[in-house]
C-alpha cells in the first residue's frame, strides 16, 4: 500500500472529484483514501466499476455519511452511473434506515444532481437488477448495529436471486473502505456461516 505522501493514481473511469473538499484541504488524506477505495481493493474484483460504486453509495446512507454520499455520487455519475440508477438507490434505503435519514441522502442526491446539470424530477423507472438491490441490501444491513439476523437473511436472499458467495465476499470487500475492518469482518463471518 502506497503511503499518504506518496500520488496515487484513479483509473479513468472513477475520477477524484476537483470538488471534493478534501481533495483541497487534505490532499495526502484524500490521495490515500481514493489509491485504497480505487485502486487497492477493486484490483482483484470482477465487479463492474458501476456496480461497485452503486455499492458504496448504499453504505454511505447506512454510515451515515452524507458529505462522502454526495462526493461519491459525484465520482458516480462520471463513471456511468446514472441519475436515476443512484435516486433509486436512495428510495431503496427508505425501509432499511428509515426516511428521518433518507430523506437527507435523497435531498443530497437532488443537490449532486442540480450541480451536474441534471434536471429534476427525474423520469420514474427501476434500473436496478435484482441481485443489485440484494447486494446492496446487504451493505446496507452490515452497518446497521446490531442487524445480524437481517444480514443473514440477506445472504440467504442473495443466494436465492442467484448471487454467489463470491459476489458476496466481493461486495463487502468492496464497501470496506467506507466501513472499516470491524464491520466488514463482521459481514464476512455471517456470509461463511451462510455459504456453503
Amino acid at each position: 500500500m502506497k503511503t499518504p505522501t506518496q500520488s496515487a493514481s484513479l483509473s479513468a473511469t472513477e475520477p477524484v472529484s476537483p470538488t471534493d473538499p478534501l481533495a483541497q484541504t487534505d490532499p495526502e488524506l484524500a490521495a490515500y483514501f481514493n489509491n485504497f477505495a480505487f485502486n487497492e481493493v477493486p484490483a482483484e474484483s470482477a465487479m463492474a466499476p458501476t456496480t461497485r460504486l452503486m455499492l458504496q453509495l448504499a453504505a454511505t446512507i447506512a454510515a451515515p455519511a452524507l458529505n462522502e454520499f454526495k462526493a461519491m455520487a459525484g465520482v458516480a455519475l462520471a463513471a456511468g452511473v446514472t441519475a436515476v440508477e443512484i435516486k433509486e438507490i436512495t428510495y431503496q434505503a427508505v425501509p432499511y434506515v428509515g426516511m428521518a435519514r433518507a430523506r437527507d441522502f435523497i435531498l443530497g442526491a437532488n443537490e449532486v444532481f442540480t450541480a451536474h446539470g441534471i434536471g429534476l424530477p427525474l423520469p420514474g423507472q427501476p434500473t436496478t437488477t435484482p441481485e443489485t438491490r440484494s447486494a446492496a441490501g446487504l451493505a446496507v444491513q452490515t452497518l446497521i448495529g446490531g442487524a445480524d439476523p437481517q444480514v443473514a437473511g440477506h445472504v440467504a436472499a442473495n443466494l436465492n436471486v442467484g448471487n454467489t458467495r463470491a459476489m458476496l465476499v466481493d461486495t463487502l470487500t468492496q464497501i470496506l473502505p467506507l466501513i472499516g475492518y470491524p464491520r466488514t469482518l463482521n459481514g464476512l463471518r455471517i456470509v461463511n456461516e451462510g455459504t456453503p
